[in-house]
């Protein structure tokens, strides 16, 4: 019980701090959050499975029982974790902490709102990491959008209303697309699956029990439900052309928030579309692998190329996200081990790498009230510790070895290069590399007009060395970036003992 456990905690926490006085709810809302951090890492050292949940594996921490009949089909509280799943639950327990840490600063007013809510949207990530169901998975992955919302839209920039409504429409339509598709799958399952349970589903579209419905035939189904499925995910992600709303999300989003927002929201799709359509329909996705390999390599270089344009260090960020989550799309399409297991490795490198960076964003925008590469020049003289905290981000963010971006890239085009699925695949894979080389354009452009050279800042602000309570977040966030580098096999053993049933058999490297 201890998943149920954890969730409960983040609500009654949510709560809690939503009736604390404001000038104790930081502090109170940091204290209730290493809870969660505790028991992730608990579960993290406890953790004994094999295989993957949705196809037979065993399952870490499970809990099974009937929640509600729906006529044929029975929804269950079914939670529990594999190896793909605890390591993100992992992550956003600590990100959390770090988030809130790191809200001390910028945040002053509605103290205890903000705080719960961050709490609030805690809770349902973990349900989203963990629920095996679709009916109470669903529950939690739509419930995410609602803190988020008025976190945008409350404690946000000047265009915070329009950002916020933007986010909001565009990941609940998108919701919806994905929603009728997989219910058309369960329709069309018809008596072979008696409740909506992720792994009894997935089992019987893999052994092609598939019916038709609506008047499609059996493939037809399973290539529009693929197809509506990618979708939602894909604009969660987001991909390329359908990422228009994550810039403006980011930039009006408060720096917590965005962290919250790359670092864990973003890999609720990438998650989801691991989850669902490359491990359910593993014979579409290789029938799509040319369109959606392209789709990964225009999100690195579009996304890349976008970011050498910004001057808001916010929106260079923001776009890099959009590369990065490129290379994740395309080692989920190679099927192979380290393609597939790389990808998963690199959702947490990345959470940890962009936290880190918006992290950083925001300690500079807290002294100087600016974001923009022109207004100020030399940084590092008044804000020597910022500073060397960006360069290492930044190094990270472009793959320097021994560091946790590395270890993921270097994973992916291991993977990608070694796919049989498509003889185009290693052609993908090397133009999706030279994305390593704007990322270095962009970050390299960005450092040197910020933070080198003689000082200069177009502001009235007194620039001074940024307070413990900022730099703390910043230090933990880079050290578990380069013990991750260091070490990958921390997380990298569980994920391909829940990657390599995904793969059919003869699977890849």
């Amino acid at each position: 019980m201890i998943i149920e456990a954890l969730i409960a905690v983040a609500f009654v926490a949510a709560l809690v701090v939503f009736v604390a006085p404001d000038e104790y709810a930081g502090r109170l809302a940091a204290a209730l959050s290493l809870l969660p951090v505790v028991g992730s890492l608990f579960m993290w050292a406890q953790y004994d499975a094999s295989g993957n949940a949705l196809l037979g594996g065993s399952i870490a921490f499970e809990t099974d029982f009937v929640w509600l009949s729906l006529g044929n089909l029975d929804v269950h509280w079914f939670v529990g974790v594999d190896g793909i799943s605890l390591p993100l639950i992992v992550l956003t327990t600590i990100l959390t902490t770090l988030a809130i840490v790191s809200a001390w600063t910028p945040i002053d007013m509605r103290q205890s709102q903000f705080y719960g809510l961050m709490l609030f949207m805690e809770a349902n990530l973990l349900g989203v990491f963990t629920a095996l169901d679709f009916f109470v998975w669903f529950i939690f992955w739509e419930a995410v959008l609602v803190p988020m919302y008025f976190l945008i839209g409350i404690w946000g920039g000047p265009r915070r209303k329009y950002a916020a409504i933007k986010f909001f429409v565009y990941t609940n339509i998108a919701s919806l697309v994905m929603f009728i598709g997989f219910i058309a799958l369960v329709f069309g399952l018809g008596d072979s699956v008696s409740s909506m349970r992720l792994p009894e589903i997935a089992m019987a579209l893999r052994a092609n029990e598939l019916g038709g419905f609506a008047g499609l035939n059996a493939e037809t189904l399973k290539l529009v439900a693929f197809v509506a499925m990618f979708f939602g995910f894909a604009v969660k992600v987001p991909v390329a052309p359908l990422h228009t709303w994550l810039p403006d999300a980011h930039v009006e989003a408060p720096t917590p928030a965005s962290v919250m927002l790359a670092g864990v929201l973003l890999k609720m799709g990438t998650y989801a579309l691991l989850r669902f359509n490359f491990t359910m329909m593993p014979d579409v996705a290789k029938a799509l692998v040319v369109p959606i390999a392209a789709i990964a390599v225009i999100s690195v270089i579009y996304g890349a190329i976008l970011a050498l344009a910004q001057q808001d260090l916010k929106r260079i960020v923001a776009y890099s996200s959009v590369s990065s989550m490129g290379y994740v799309i395309l080692g989920l399409v190679a099927y192979t081990t380290y393609g597939v297991g790389g990808a998963t490795f690199q959702m947490i490198a990345h959470g940890l790498i962009s936290g880190l960076m918006f992290m950083v964003v925001g300690v500079i925008y807290n002294t100087t009230h600016t974001r923009m590469v022109g207004d100020m020049s030399g940084m590092a003289d008044r804000m020597p510790v910022t500073s060397g905290i960006f360069v290492a981000g930044a190094f990270g963010y472009m793959g320097l070895p021994l560091m946790a971006g590395f270890a993921g890239e270097f994973f992916i085009f291991q993977g990608a290069f070694a796919s049989t699925v498509h003889s185009a695949m290693p052609l993908f894979t090397a133009a999706a590399m030279f994305g390593i080389v704007i990322v270095a354009g962009y970050l390299l452009f960005a450092m040197q007009r910020t933070l080198f050279g003689p000082f200069r800042f177009d502001g009235d602000y007194e620039i001074t060395k940024a307070p413990i309570q900022d730099i703390a977040p910043l230090a933990v966030l880079l050290l578990l970036v380069i013990v991750l580098g260091v070490e990958p096999d921390l997380f990298f053993q569980m994920i391909q003992q829940a990657v390599n049933p995904i793969l059919e058999t003869g699977g890849g490297v």
